[in-house]
């Protein structure tokens, strides 16, 4: 049964605090309907306009740039960034914050990557090592370079053409709105040192999996396989792979200097932060809004995640204020180690297994702070075009009702096989691959305005999803 008492109250705060809102004639029929007859919807909409008065978020990620910045998994800079976290959450006065320990690989990028073209054109390049990646020997490698277009290419190639070469990956990533250009090239970044091992090469460096001209290079986690020998990785800035393109149209037998120091360094403890707004009246069943806390080492991790830190951390800040809670209990996770596999997002949903079936949706907030422009869902079929309706006041905020094949973002991309409902909130990511994994992810990247609409998307699927009486699950088969 609904708790008339707790809308009741919280309704009279919003209209006390904003006045009643109107729609306009522009606005179509069913969302005059929606705002019109729920309370819930217009109190969603009331959240909403306060997160789009309020500069919290972009407080929150210009705290994070500037007095942790960096913050690699397994480092210093991590634990600070957990202790930021742990204090920031606190003095926003959450009912409960705390902790939970994680174990994640340690790795270093060394104090130097270096490489050049030595024969028969002269000229330094500009690269970055790729996360996980070992160093090359103390003198280095000088090898041939042997192209290919794609990682699919590598793997029909015949040892004989790789065989004592540096395995160059030339695949252009192309530029989205959704980011589907990351996703058909990235496999050369995290597999294309064991495609390339495998067929004899001494090292691989790939054109760097982004959709920008400047010359810096992008990192990114690589991986290894047991069974392969273990190679150099690292990835060149787009004008320098246009460089040895160049080259090789002049002369096939172009050879490469490489030097690096990076080294895995085992395993250090981290942790997912959690905070929470204790519902009202469901208190054990959960609404999960997240992000990653780590970053890469090169910038200062503003749009990844820092913006998601600050988008989710903001929206639950204006419900934990409402004078009444919501139903459901308002959950944020700030995932550990995400950059180096979802090592966060796995050991929550390995320590919460018993927990899961009380999470009634779970999103995440990973793609920068470009403007929300679509909410997709992943719920039972039956379920989908009730929680569309119950959500299409966030149309009046310039979110498109969309699909029902949400992933729900890289940290809660598990859930769904768990069982667990997810949403994802799709941004504008149309030039998040112009700086991300990159020494340019810093907080000028981020337009306040666009992330405010983010807090105002995030706040009213948050509040509604807590106050929701749909059953998102598929219905247990009767015996």
């Amino acid at each position: 049964m609904r708790n008339y008492k707790h809308v009741s109250l919280t309704a009279l705060f919003a209209v006390a605090l904003f006045g009643c809102q109107q729609t306009t004639p522009s606005q179509p029929k069913s969302i005059k309907r929606v705002i019109n007859d729920s309370e819930d919807a217009q109190i969603s909409q009331l959240l909403a306009q306060q997160a789009l008065n309020s500069n919290r978020a972009y407080d929150i990620v210009e705290s994070l740039t500037v007095e942790v910045g960096p913050r690699l998994a397994g480092t210093d800079k991590d634990i600070m960034a957990v202790e930021w976290a742990m204090e920031k959450l606190w003095l926003m006065g959450f009912d409960k914050v705390y902790k939970e320990s994680v174990q994640v690989p340690a790795w270093s990028r060394g104090i130097m990557t270096s490489a050049s073209i030595v024969s028969p054109f002269e000229q330094p390049l500009v690269i970055t090592a790729l996360g996980g990646s070992i160093g090359t020997p103390e003198t280095g490698i000088q090898a041939p370079i042997v192209r290919f277009e794609s990682l699919e290419e590598l793997t029909l190639a015949s040892p004989g053409r790789i065989e004592g070469k540096i395995v160059f990956i030339d695949h252009k990533t192309e530029r989205h709105k959704d980011g589907n250009g990351y996703g058909i090239t990235v496999g050369g970044r995290s597999k294309g040192a064991v495609e390339a091992a495998k067929k004899g090469a001494v090292a691989v460096v790939i054109r760097s999996i982004g959709t920008d001209h400047d010359r810096m290079a992008h990192t990114g986690m690589m991986r290894y396989q047991e069974d392969v020998p273990k190679i150099p990785a690292a990835a060149m800035s787009a004008p320098d792979a246009d460089l040895i393109n160049a080259m090789l149209t002049r002369d096939p037998n172009i050879v490469m200097s490489l030097n690096m120091t990076s080294e895995n360094l085992g395993i250090a403890t981290s942790y997912n932060v959690i905070a929470e707004v204790t519902g009202s009246s469901k208190p054990d069943e959960i609404v999960l809004i997240g992000a990653h806390l780590d970053s890469w080492d090169e910038g200062t991790g503003a749009i990844d995640d820092g913006a998601g830190v600050a988008i989710v951390t903001a929206a639950a800040k204006l419900i934990q204020d409402l004078p009444q809670k919501p139903a459901r209990t308002i959950r944020i996770v700030l995932y550990a180690a995400e950059e180096v596999g979802l090592v966060g997002g796995k050991a929550y949903a390995e320590m919460h297994a018993n927990e899961l079936e009380k999470h009634y949706i779970a999103a995440e907030s990973d793609f920068g702070a470009g403007p929300v422009y679509q909410i997709d869902f992943n719920v039972a079929p039956t379920s989908f075009s009730q929680i569309q309706h119950q959500v299409s006041a966030m149309t009046l905020n310039g979110i498109a009702l969309g699909s029902n094949d949400a992933s729900g973002g890289p940290d809660v991309s598990m859930m769904p096989s768990l069982g667990v409902p997810v949403a994802s909130l799709k941004q504008d990511g149309t030039d998040y691959f112009d700086y991300h994994h990159t020494p340019n992810d810093t907080l000028d990247k981020i337009d306040p305005k666009a992330l405010a609409q983010n807090v105002a998307a995030y706040v009213q699927f948050a509040y509604m999803m807590a106050q929701s009486e749909i059953e998102l699950r598929p219905l247990a088969k009767s015996e």
